[in-house]
């Protein structure tokens, strides 16, 4: 059973939440958001999973390619394939469904905990943090988190279909991590952080980040009513 996976060209990195899907038996395939077909119907896709990016769903010149991934999501939701999203996902997913996002004032980085009063499908943490952007729930969703910097966590059933969406990210490995920090050591410096600090924590907490995703996506499943594979699929 096949899963749809929507992620830039250059970074198809889908972390401890795609092995997951994949270890219970589903099947990624890739989308460049950048060059998203139009679709009408999903056919037997268990999940629309949005990843995160560098850019900023706001960006204007971003517009077209994040307008086609809002067509997308709203596509899937109405033929009654749910979505996942993740950061810059998450803000995609939010826009999607009449809430917005915009440039925060100061980055969100490291590894944080969140308030939360769904402590399964947004568990408290700590999460990895990456991002300068702040996403706005649609103002029917269900906010199930947040932390200082904004919005952590919403769910929406507005068109029929479930969707969930998180800031933070439980998918990302240590050596992500650790290439996001190198590659964007501006975002660094403006959140305060140390990298070496960042990396480090990043390598301690495999395990249990690794193990609290897998919790994560199992949930997540569960609340979005994904079908799951049988055994000769």
């Amino acid at each position: 059973m096949r899963f749809h996976v929507v992620a830039d060209d250059t970074d198809r990195d889908g972390g401890y939440v795609v092995a997951r899907l994949t270890q219970l038996g589903y099947r990624p395939e890739w989308l460049d958001r950048d060059e998203l077909p139009v679709f009408t119907d999903l056919g037997e896709s268990a999940l629309v999973l949005l990843l995160g990016s560098e850019r900023g769903a706001h960006e204007p010149r971003w517009q077209a390619s994040v307008e086609a991934e809002e067509a997308l999501v709203r596509a899937a939701l109405r033929a009654g394939t749910p979505v996942m999203g993740i950061c810059f996902g998450a803000q995609v997913l939010a826009r999607a469904l009449g809430g917005t996002s915009y440039r925060g004032d100061d980055p969100e980085v490291g590894f944080k905990r969140v308030d939360t009063v769904d402590p399964v499908l947004c568990p408290e943490g700590p999460w990895a943090q990456f991002h300068r952007d702040v996403m706005v729930p649609p103002q029917q969703a269900r906010v199930l988190g947040s932390s200082w910097f904004g919005p952590q966590c919403f769910t929406d059933e507005s068109l029929g279909t479930p969707a969930i969406a998180w800031q933070f990210h439980p998918e990302v490995t240590p050596q992500t991590y650790a290439r996001w920090v190198d590659e964007d050591a501006d975002t660094v410096r403006l959140s305060g952080a140390d990298p070496s600090l960042l990396r480090r924590h990043a390598l301690l907490s495999a395990g249990r980040a690794e193990a609290s995703a897998h919790q994560l996506v199992d949930a997540a499943l569960a609340y979005l009513r994904v079908r799951r594979p049988s055994p000769q699929t």
